[in-house]
């Protein structure tokens, strides 16, 4: 056994594993590969979580949660589904407490879809053509429009995706980070699935 494996305590794999949701033998490494920097241990679980969060995309995801959310005016209500492969995770507490925050974000945000797929073709054709005629008025080279039209695009995806929206809650995290974190802690895939927000006198 090397020295840096004698300085990892039980008591310090144990808080590791309750901070992160993660394994004994996976906290154990983490603490190992960065000599016992708990911080560090964090953010390199966090990462290979999130790694294998997106190798999950495949598995089917038959459980999960409807959520809800009434803003106090009583003027905007929101439902989404959020979908995981087992009972098991749609009753943990992380799991409900990620599907009530969603909720409340696209009461605030009021996204268009889950992501840019969902998003109806001829609302995509209407911005195309607005962004297009927008920056030949501007006088940019025709060579330049085709790429400046798409990047126009891109960014109005990232601005009306539920899953590319930066969380209203802390800005630094998008809606499809919050997922994968939740992913990668209960070690299933996640997916929001559909939601619907109902405005009054819209």
């Amino acid at each position: 056994m090397t020295t840096k494996e004698k300085g990892i305590t039980a008591k310090e794999v144990a808080e590791l594993r309750q901070r992160t949701g993660a394994g004994m033998m996976d906290c154990k490494a983490a603490l190992q590969e960065t000599s016992g920097d708990m911080d560090a241990a964090i953010e390199l679980l966090r990462k290979k979580g999130v790694m294998k969060a997106e190798k999950r995309g495949g598995r089917e995801t038959r459980e999960g949660l409807i959520g809800s959310y009434i803003h106090h005016n009583g003027k905007i209500g929101v439902l989404v589904e959020v979908n995981c492969e087992t009972d098991f995770v749609a009753r943990n507490d992380d799991f409900k407490a990620m599907v009530k925050s969603i909720a409340e974000h696209i009461a605030a945000a009021n996204p268009l879809a889950v992501d840019k797929d969902q998003i109806p073709a001829e609302k995509v054709e209407s911005e195309k053509r607005i962004y297009t005629e927008q920056v030949k008025e501007s006088g940019k080279p025709a060579n330049m429009v085709d790429k400046i039209v798409a990047g126009k695009l891109e960014a109005f995806y990232k601005e009306n995706c539920l899953l590319s929206q930066p969380w209203v809650r802390d800005d630094k995290k998008t809606i499809g980070d919050l997922v994968k974190e939740i992913s990668a802690k209960t070690g299933e895939n996640v997916q929001v699935r559909r939601f619907s927000r109902l405005q009054i006198g819209e």
